[in-house]
């Protein structure tokens, strides 16, 4: 679990659902954004986050930028609280940068979890979309 400063939680729930030869992974889980105010649950998912990067894209390259930078550092495994403290991000638009580092630092564990390196890609099959943004974006 992690807490973002709003009073929301990263939680994960276990299995997550996907079978495999019919069977149900059991380390698979889920990403789930709790919202305890609210009593909500909101599953997060790459296309949600693609699609936020985009639009904090259009409002603000620069910005955008540097949030992809920091994602990149959770990436390679940095704690996504030290890379808030060290970057000081912005946020131009939608989700606060720190429900996406820490939304993805799950992830990110879940996809190597399911497509484990080096045989699949795990969590480079969702890093290469946003680095493809990221190239977009700095031409």
């Amino acid at each position: 679990m992690e807490d973002i400063i709003d009073g929301r939680k990263i939680v994960i729930t276990k299995p997550g659902g996907k079978f495999s030869f019919g069977i149900l992974k059991r380390d698979d889980f889920m990403v789930w954004i709790h919202d305890p105010k609210k009593d909500t649950l909101w599953l997060i998912s790459h296309k949600n986050i693609f699609e936020d990067l985009e639009e904090k894209a259009m409002r603000n390259k620069k910005e955008a930028l540097r949030i992809i930078e920091a994602l990149a550092k959770v990436y390679k495994g940095s704690d996504p609280d030290i890379v808030l403290k060290k970057m000081k991000l912005r946020n131009p638009f939608g989700e606060k940068p720190e429900v996406l580092l820490k939304a993805y630092k799950w992830i990110w564990g879940q996809e190597d979890c399911n497509y484990p390196p080096p045989k699949y890609k795990g969590r480079e099959m969702s890093m290469n979309g946003i680095n493809e943004l990221k190239n977009r974006l700095k031409r």
